[in-house]
Parts: C-alpha cells; sequence; structure tokens
C-alpha cells in the first residue's frame, strides 16, 4: 500500500499537480492536513476537480486557515495554535496521498515543522522539483533534510520544461529515484491528469 506525502523544494513548484496525478494514479485516497489560503479555492477543491477515479476519497482537512501564508503566521491571524496531536492520518484501506503545504521547513507551530509532521505521519516522501535560479540547491537541501532525518525518498518529480544539465547533476549526485516528468500543460484538466497518471502507474508497476 502507498502512503506518500508530497513535498516540495519552496511554495508554487507544482505539488497539487503531482498530488492530483498520483491520487489518480493510484486511485487514492487524498489529505491535505494544514491549507493555509481558502480563496478563490483550497487545493483539495483542486485535485478533487482533477481527478475523475470513483474510488479516490478526499478527507477533511485538520486545519483550514483564510490566510495565505505561513501555517504559523495564518494561524496565529486566527488566533489559533497548531499543535501536532491534532494531525492524525485519515481512516483508510485505500493508498493515501497527502500534500504538504509550502517547503519541508515551514514552520507549523514553534518547534514543529512541516518536515517533522511528515516525521511524525511515518509516510515516505515525493519530492517535486521545478527548474529555477537556485533550483539545485533548493533540490539537494530538501533531499538532505529527508536522509538526515531518515525519511524514505519514494521519488523526485520534475516539473517545468527539461533542464537536462541541472537533473542529470540532481540525480547523479543524491542518487534518488526519478518519477515522469511533469511538463507545462495549456490547459491543465482532469484528461490531462488521467494521461500524466497513465505513465506514473507504469513506473510504479517497475520499481
Amino acid at each position: 500500500m502507498q502512503h506518500l506525502f508530497i513535498t516540495g523544494i519552496g511554495t508554487d513548484v507544482g505539488k497539487t499537480v503531482v498530488a492530483a496525478i498520483l491520487t489518480e494514479a493510484l486511485r487514492a485516497d487524498y489529505w491535505k492536513p494544514v491549507q493555509a489560503g481558502l480563496m478563490p479555492t483550497t487545493d483539495a477543491a483542486t485535485v478533487r476537480q482533477l481527478v475523475s477515479n470513483p474510488a479516490s476519497r478526499f478527507h477533511p482537512e485538520a486545519y483550514r486557515l483564510a490566510l495565505p501564508a505561513s501555517p504559523h503566521a495564518a494561524a496565529a491571524a486566527e488566533g489559533i495554535a497548531l499543535t501536532p496531536s491534532a494531525f492524525r492520518l485519515p481512516r483508510t484501506d485505500n493508498h493515501l496521498v497527502v500534500e504538504g503545504a509550502g517547503g519541508l521547513l515551514v514552520p507549523l507551530a514553534p518547534g514543529f515543522l512541516m518536515v517533522d509532521l511528515l516525521a511524525q505521519l511515518g509516510l515516505a516522501a515525493v519530492v517535486v522539483s521545478r527548474n529555477y535560479l537556485g533550483s539545485i540547491n533548493h533540490t539537494l537541501l530538501t533531499l538532505e533534510a529527508l536522509r538526515q532525518r531518515q525519511i524514505p525518498v519514494r521519488g523526485l518529480v520534475f516539473n517545468g520544461e527539461p533542464t537536462p544539465a541541472t537533473e542529470d547533476f540532481i540525480a547523479q549526485h543524491t542518487g534518488v529515484p526519478i518519477m515522469p516528468r511533469v511538463l507545462p500543460e495549456p490547459v491543465l484538466d482532469a484528461a490531462v491528469v488521467r494521461r500524466y497518471a497513465t505513465e506514473f502507474r507504469a513506473w510504479f508497476a517497475q520499481v
């Protein structure tokens, strides 16, 4: 059974798109532990719109926060304190895709970072990387943070236009499994997600 935590090397690198693809590929359940920012939509609502298989269930967030900011700041704006004990994996007999917020070192509460939540939940990580100036550093730091905490990495997804020199270096330096690429799409809808899901399903069958 695949229980995966989708994290990224930063904000807006494509975690939600990859979460939707993996949810479709595995016909998995989906859970976003904390949503910071409710307008114009939430990540769970986006994934629900992109997933078309009838098996996936969408579990409610532990926290829904209005302010689009770091979860600790969004919670403080509402007078809420996020507590580690509030984060419990949904009960399911299905595969489960869990989507984080921002990168691994995003704070949830004093002394409690996103990577601490990942370790608490006991899941394997899928890391999403997107090419930009500094992305090699951010990708290696993310993978190093996981390695230091002995959190297994299920795979690395490169999102965006191919950048062979960057990607080859990251793959050779880290040795992490490389999952199928996600390219920029002029329109992202359920049909596109199903197409990528076929590639990811084949990847899981081979590893």
